[in-house]
């Protein structure tokens, strides 16, 4: 990796504080259940605090759920959840008993801003959590590498934690928002978060920077989407794609993907990635198209 590419990340790098990420991972998040007998209040509980939890976590965590007439129960929860058949209000979550997934996506699609306390808490809210993490963060590399290669126009949809400014190329900018995407997985699967706690992860993410370049120039060549953004904004969502999916699997099962498995998962990410892009591309020409009518 070349000096001047070193130097960029670095200066980037100041601009990424980990203790924020730690600060909103730790926020306790509180849950009320309301159910109409105590084995359905039971059942609610066992899905929240599975039986593979340790008994540490379990002692953390189950102050965080209330039972209706719990003594110290807040005067509002972060969520509220409803056997399913009862009358739940707009802002509570009805508990699919026979589809505890369905919930856990309502919950995540209406309460993004708690999703990484939540997982962190609770198992059943990692890996969707997780997910979601890579599906965004994904989306911003391919939305920053489409709009900041287009005269004019300035990424500013993008809500990210340093100054556009701050970055002389693409591949520094990747680079520092995958090591975002490190620390919020981190935070979510309940691992330590920091660049000394994750230093192994935060090596390989900046020693991969310009192998993924290389791979996906490898790539770009049989992939029959013609030239220009496009398959550069893919090829960018699915760079990071990749990386996420890596460290996902690492903090649930203690390793990455092998290098097999890479290039499959790069191959299929493209083609959302190539998506993405087109949505990009399209809504700039809609924007630009509502200004000149």
């Amino acid at each position: 990796m070349s000096t001047s590419m070193i130097q960029q990340i670095r200066a980037a790098v100041a601009h990424l504080n980990p203790e924020e990420v730690r600060k909103a991972a730790n926020r306790p998040v509180t849950i009320g259940l309301v159910a109409d007998s105590g084995a359905s209040l039971a059942g609610m509980e066992d899905f929240l605090l599975p039986c593979g939890m340790s008994r540490e976590k379990r002692t953390e965590v189950q102050p965080l759920v209330y039972r209706p007439g719990d003594a110290g129960s807040p005067a509002e929860f972060d969520v509220e959840l409803y056997e399913q058949g009862l009358a739940c209000p707009e802002t509570a979550f009805t508990f699919y008993a026979n589809d505890p997934a369905r919930t856990v996506r309502d919950v995540l699609d209406r309460r993004p801003e708690i999703a990484v306390p939540l997982a962190r808490a609770f198992p059943p809210f990692r890996k969707p959590a997780v997910e979601d993490i890579i599906g965004k963060i994904s989306r911003e590399n391919a939305f920053f590498t489409v709009l900041t290669a287009l005269p004019n126009v300035m990424p500013s949809v993008l809500a990210l934690p340093w100054a556009f400014g701050e970055f002389a190329s693409d591949t520094a900018f990747l680079t520092v928002n995958q090591m975002r995407m490190a620390f919020l997985i981190a935070a979510a699967s309940d691992n330590p978060v920091g660049y000394s706690e994750q230093k192994a992860e935060i090596a390989s993410i900046v020693g991969g920077a310009f192998g993924w370049r290389a791979l996906a120039r490898e790539l770009a060549g049989k992939i029959p989407m013609g030239g220009g953004l496009i398959p550069k904004g893919a090829i960018a969502f699915a760079g990071t794609y990749v990386v996420g999916l890596g460290l996902e699997r690492l903090h649930r099962i203690g390793y990455g993907l092998t290098r097999a498995e890479r290039k499959e998962a790069y191959a299929a990410a493209v083609e959302r990635g190539k998506g993405v892009a087109t949505l990009v591309l399209e809504g700039i020409r809609m924007r630009r198209n509502a200004r000149a009518a």
